[in-house]
């Protein structure tokens, strides 16, 4: 008979019994959120990210964002008041991977896109506290300066459609094209102004 006492005394036997509650946990957890559309299926509105927000998004995760901003709204009043409607899973399903965070030294990002025009972002990109006094972020002048890089965009997009991102031939031709003459910049701006739009569609 297992006892308290035997499964503590029994390192090896404590191992196999702690992996065996984790993984019927996370079974009963997860495996039921695959067969639920509104997690697995994305908000009416939401498209694909394009060659140019692809890029962005990237350039996002190269300069550690993510560190800082969180991207996931909770469902808490105070939340919804501050940044707008909580996040719901339909729309993060072209994400790979998600960029929902849990640190917030500057302020969730999920419904910035389209809150500022092209040229507040370039601005605040180059110095923060050109716009914001106070902020501690720092300033990103290079990308202004710096090509976007379109060597490899379009095995980016084959990658994404092969787990499900619905590009086309026709989106993966003219990824490079797209990126023609833009900075990191540019791709930036695009990424950030679009994040959040697609519940505002669907509104």
């Amino acid at each position: 008979m297992l006892t308290h006492d035997l499964i503590e005394r029994k390192q090896g036997l404590l191992i196999v019994l702690v992996i065996l509650v984790i993984a019927v946990g996370g079974l009963v957890e997860i495996v039921p959120l695959s067969f639920t559309k509104s997690v697995t299926e994305p908000v009416a509105g939401l498209k694909p990210y394009t060659a140019l927000q692809l890029t962005g998004r990237d350039i996002y995760l190269r300069e550690g964002c993510y560190n800082c901003h969180s991207q996931m709204i909770r469902p808490f009043r105070a939340e919804v008041e501050r940044y707008g409607h909580y996040s719901v899973a339909g729309e993060f399903v072209y994400d790979h991977p998600f960029q929902w965070g849990s640190k917030r030294t500057g302020p969730d990002l999920q419904r910035v896109g389209g809150r500022y025009s092209d040229d507040w972002h370039r601005l605040h990109l180059i110095n923060p506290r050109n716009l914001v006094p106070e902020s501690n972020m720092p300033g990103y002048p290079w990308l202004a300066q710096a090509p976007a890089n379109a060597a490899d965009i379009e095995a980016k997009m084959r990658a994404m459609r092969s787990i499900g991102v619905p590009y086309t031939d026709q989106d993966i031709a003219g990824a490079k094209e797209a990126l023609k003459d833009k900075k990191e910049m540019d791709a930036l701006i695009s990424y950030l102004q679009v994040l959040g739009t697609a519940l505002t569609v669907k509104r």
